[in-house]
């Protein structure tokens, strides 16, 4: 149980680290820090922590997801380089975890064509069978008729005599 408190405790560490290095805080505000721009390196954390951001920005306004007092191409590019750090390791994520869906349904199909494969050759030496024994049949058919024919043969000429 102490290990929960320390966690909790260091969220909201992070939490507290991440809010005040968001874009729309006082330290890239030009009324209170005038001519002090967010450069490369403020767009790449900015970038990196824009899920968090774009979190907290839904219940505050004064955390942005951008910058917007910024030194232009600088920000911008470090801005795309940190949002594709985290945002593209969700998809690298995503990407793995479907590979691994794709195979387990590719196991799920060969298992099923497995077993309709059994299904078709029992079918089919069942059909077989019956084929055979109807086969059969008809032989002893043929030979019971045969027999039954001598039989009556014999009889007939048993008593025409």
């Amino acid at each position: 149980m102490p290990y929960r408190k320390y966690c909790i405790l260091f969220f909201l560490f992070l939490a507290f680290v991440f809010l005040t290095c968001a874009p729309g805080n006082s330290r890239w505000h030009p009324d209170f820090n005038p001519g002090h721009k967010a450069g490369f390196w403020a767009g790449l954390w900015h970038g990196l922590i824009i899920v968090i951001t774009f979190i907290v920005s839904l219940f505050t306004k004064e955390v942005g997801i951008y910058e917007v007092n910024n030194v232009g191409w600088a920000y911008n590019l470090g801005f795309l380089l940190g949002a594709a750090s985290s945002l593209g390791g969700a998809l690298r994520i995503t990407k793995r975890k479907r590979k691994e869906i794709c195979s387990r349904r590719k196991e799920e199909w060969e298992e099923i064509g497995k077993k309709i494969e059994e299904s078709v050759r029992e079918g089919l030496k069942t059909w077989l069978k019956e084929t055979e024994r109807a086969e059969k049949e008809k032989e002893w058919e043929e030979i019971g008729k045969k027999i039954e024919e001598k039989i009556k043969k014999i009889l007939k000429e048993w008593t025409s005599d």
